[in-house]
């Protein structure tokens, strides 16, 4: 994974709503928006979830209540075969495929796909047989961590590091499980504790509304940010409400680019090229506030301290005052020390 940019994951995830039509427009919009990844998820519903497992709060509100967690997902199942397609849908339009696995034979066919980097979802976070088939294929690791605490993302990293994969080609992402997610939650320096404590690169998972928290995870330091998009909010599914569309997704990216352009200074506090040649327009010089003669001795009362500032800085003006004149001078002259006795 090439770290050397901000590297932005456009969270298709299901909002394809089940037709793979659909999630190749999603690729393009992706693609349109100049994200570097579209990533999808990929799971056999049953295997995911149970009969009896219940919505969480914000799928009841965005979708059929009468529904299952497990008959609401099984509408959003894609086939293999369609994720073969998209990978190559992806590759038409230049750029690169990712899907979330969610259950162990879903990460063996997105490892045989050709799948490069395995972004691992929150709630798989304490997924053990899970943790250990994706650190043994020993590729880049995203990690969400929602959800979770510091102790739980350790352990996880741990078995990662332990089935295969270096501790060097695993991102952690903070991330917060609630669409949207409330602002007083987002707790974004909770990223610098995950790095300090176990030493990684780091992201942020935003499921906020609008583009600001985005922005502020990557002037703090974020190397990876994953967003979710959709065609459009106000379709039939879980996550359109929560999610950017494509005209948002546009200024996403291209907000990343000039935070990651303002960032990159060598931190040194000094002028920049291009704004050189203001000095001497914006800053101040000594000038003669009247005419004066030959002889004349200069005192305070006798300066002005005026644009342009390619004379005298007013930083020196204790080594002027006291000076006698070699020769007449008028009003608004710039002073120069060649005429100072």
């Amino acid at each position: 994974m090439n770290k050397s940019k901000v590297i932005i994951i456009a969270e298709a995830g299901v909002n394809h709503n089940g037709d793979v039509e659909l999630a190749k427009k999603l690729i393009e919009k992706a693609s349109e928006a100049k994200a570097d990844y579209v990533k999808f998820q990929t799971f056999i519903a049953e295997k995911v979830i149970s009969i009896s497992a219940k919505k969480a709060s914000y799928q009841v509100t965005n979708t059929d209540s009468e529904e299952s967690q497990l008959q609401m997902v099984k509408k959003l199942e894609l086939k293999f075969d369609d994720f073969r397609a998209l990978k190559k849908h992806s590759e038409l339009h230049n750029i690169q495929f990712l899907s979330t696995p969610f259950d162990l034979e879903s990460a063996i066919f997105l490892k045989e796909l050709g799948v490069k980097i395995f972004k691992i979802p929150s709630g798989e976070i304490t997924n053990l047989p899970y943790l250990k088939l994706i650190g043994s294929f020993n590729l880049d690791v995203i990690l969400s961590t929602g959800m979770a605490n510091l102790q739980e993302i350790k352990e996880a990293v741990k078995v990662l590091i332990d089935s295969g994969t270096p501790l060097s080609n695993i991102t952690i992402l903070h991330c917060n499980t609630e669409y949207p997610t409330p602002m007083s939650d987002v707790n974004l320096l909770a990223m610098h504790n995950i790095k300090n404590e176990l030493g990684v690169e780091i992201g942020y998972s935003d499921h906020t509304e609008g583009i600001e928290v985005s922005m502020a995870a990557v002037a703090l330091g974020a190397k990876v940010i994953e967003k979710h998009f959709t065609l459009d909010k106000q379709m039939e599914g879980p996550d359109h409400v929560a999610s950017l569309n494509p005209e948002e997704l546009k200024n996403l990216v291209s907000s990343i680019r000039n935070i990651e352009k303002a960032i990159s200074g060598s931190g040194v506090k000094e002028p920049s090229v291009s704004e050189m040649k203001n000095i001497s327009i914006v800053r101040k010089s000594l000038h003669y506030r009247d005419s004066f003669p030959k002889g004349h001795v200069i005192s305070f009362d006798d300066i002005l301290i005026v644009r342009p500032g390619n004379g005298i800085s007013p930083m020196e003006i204790d080594k002027v005052i006291g000076k006698e004149l070699k020769s007449n001078v008028f009003s608004n002259q710039l002073i120069n020390y060649s005429e100072l006795i």
